[in-house]
């Protein structure tokens, strides 16, 4: 089309060839998927390049590529055998966002599109007039939410193409919503370039007896360790994980309840390991026994798993010295060296919650339950932890102003969970009905690691490079790669300064070798803003 650089509606079957940041972070991981003959429910996108032109024109960006879009619909058709709109085999379709860099419920997603009055009664006659009611429930809760902005004067168009329209329009504009502003503007992603918008073909969690759905993270994105970590919800649909809305079960659970179907998903798992060269964070949906894959993205993870996951990953060959360097930054580390709670302190605390450990750490502040409370705490100088039933995206801005995270509700693939995990937020998530009552008010410690919610402020002991076997092999790494090496001790230059400008000048001083109280932050504050050797090679 005129104008656009690429196809502004792209076929999701594995052989586009365009970029992730147009395609967007999340119709990448769908070709990666399908184009190595995963089982993926068939999908389009329209680029995030429509989304740049959407926001500065909406009708006429959205008038010109319309017909685009139902082509690709009736390519979802006859991909599916199912028809949009109509029965006797209804098609009905997710429309999800999907930004080049992944922004984790930042954006709107809209499930169960285009069930209509017809396509109900068509449902009902395929299946069971429960499932047909539930889907179509769920449906009208999210589009009167997440597109008529609860506007009970509008009501929910009872035709599919209609429908269609009005989510692609809530996606864009949910790319300039102040959750997801305040979002980019924490992480300097201001430059980021729009999202795109996913079409998906549905398939349902809620559809009987052996169906439900979940998230498989790859590794443990909490400690590093190679083992599954997630959570399955019998009979449940994906927005009631992912916002931690709902409590789930372990994902081994669905080892129990369907031991081929886990064991399909394991090695779907191992496999996009490879394929991504890092640990992956997977939803997926297992409809009447059989398995469906929506979505692969590189994990968030905690600042100490980045480190163990870095070095299991050179061990395992999947990437090189320079890669492990250029995955740990300093703040990494910084943050592995926080102080920690001794045993006996936190045993002789009172012990006022406790759940699922969700990101590792230790944070003390007064207990909020509240977002605008909270955030006008935190800017008044308060050290603030956030209590809440459980966070939604609207939520982020007290997330970010709290020192810690805690929810009644949800798990460790929660809202609260990964976002806390991705901001370095001490977070424990699942305390049960009652524990934002028991908190709110008081001065309380957010144990990360333990998994708990102490009374007080609570005493702390500190942390050294030497402490941990993971840093004393990156910092020889290290000493191998960076162009300033630092050592514990010996004949050279102290630097007590480890800042990126007096690393720079220590450089310049031709200071190739110091000593550094934390060597290791010394030498990665050096890689990463003088470079690693193989980028300043001729």
């Amino acid at each position: 089309m005129a104008g656009f650089s690429a196809p502004p509606v792209v076929r999701l079957g594995g052989d586009s060839g365009l970029s992730r940041e147009l395609l967007g972070n999340k119709a990448h991981g769908i070709e990666v998927m399908r184009a190595h003959g995963m089982p993926v429910p068939p999908a389009f996108c329209i680029t995030t390049e429509v989304c740049g032109r959407f926001l500065a024109d909406p009708d006429h960006t959205l008038d010109a590529v319309w017909d685009q879009v139902v082509t690709a619909m009736g390519w979802l058709e006859r991909e599916t055998g199912r028809s949009f709109g109509r029965g006797p085999r209804p098609l009905l379709v997710s429309v999800r966002s999907g930004a080049a860099v992944s922004t984790p419920g930042m954006l709107d997603t809209v499930l169960n599109l285009g069930i209509t009055g017809a396509v109900h009664d068509a449902l009902t006659a395929a299946f069971t007039a429960n499932f047909a009611d539930d889907t179509r429930r769920r449906f009208c809760e999210m589009y009167r939410r997440i597109v008529l902005a609860d506007d009970d004067g509008v009501a929910v168009p009872d035709d599919a193409y209609g429908q269609l329209r009005g989510a692609i329009e809530a996606v864009f504009r949910s790319w300039n919503s102040s959750r997801a502003l305040t979002y980019r503007r924490h992480h300097n992603l201001d430059d980021v370039g729009g999202t795109a918008v996913v079409v998906q073909a549905m398939v349902f969690g809620n559809l009987g007896a052996l169906s439900g759905t979940g998230v498989l993270f790859s590794r443990n994105p909490i400690s590093g360790a190679d083992e599954p970590f997630g959570e399955w919800l019998p009979g449940g649909q994906g927005d009631e994980v992912v916002s931690g809305s709902t409590d789930c079960e372990p994902v081994t659970a669905l080892r129990d309840e369907q031991p081929a179907v886990y064991q399909q998903v394991l090695a779907a798992a191992r496999k996009l390991e490879q394929l991504g060269r890092d640990a992956q964070d997977i939803e997926f949906t297992v409809e009447e026994g059989r398995l469906w894959l929506l979505q692969t993205r590189t994990a968030k993870r905690s600042a100490q798993a980045e480190v163990r996951l870095a070095l299991r990953f050179r061990a395992e060959g999947l990437i090189d010295d320079a890669e492990v360097l250029r995955r740990v930054t300093p703040a990494h580390i910084e943050t592995l060296l926080l102080p920690s709670l001794r045993p006996a302190t936190r045993a002789a605390a009172p012990l006022l919650a406790r759940g699922l450990p969700a990101c590792p750490g230790v944070a003390w502040g007064r207990a909020y339950t509240d977002v605008e409370a909270a955030i006008d705490a935190a800017e008044g100088g308060e050290d603030v932890i956030l209590v809440r039933p459980s966070t939604s995206p609207e939520d982020v801005a007290g997330m970010l102003a709290a020192r810690g995270v805690v929810t009644e509700v949800g798990g460790v693939t929660s809202h609260a969970a990964v976002v806390s995990r991705e901001i370095g937020r001490p977070a424990v998530v699942g305390c049960g009905a009652g524990a934002a009552a028991a908190v709110a008010g008081k001065l309380v410690t957010v144990d990360g690691v333990a998994g708990e919610v102490r009374e007080g402020v609570l005493e702390l002991a500190a942390w050294s490079e030497r402490d941990s076997p993971d840093l004393t092999e990156l910092a020889d790494i290290a000493r191998a790669v960076s162009p300033l090496r630092a050592h514990h001790d010996g004949p050279y230059v102290r630097l007590d300064n480890v800042s990126p400008s007096a690393v720079r000048a220590a450089l310049a001083a031709g200071h190739t070798d110091v000593v550094s109280v934390t060597p290791l932050i010394a030498m990665l504050t050096a890689l990463h803003n003088v470079g690693h050797p193989s980028e300043n090679s001729p």
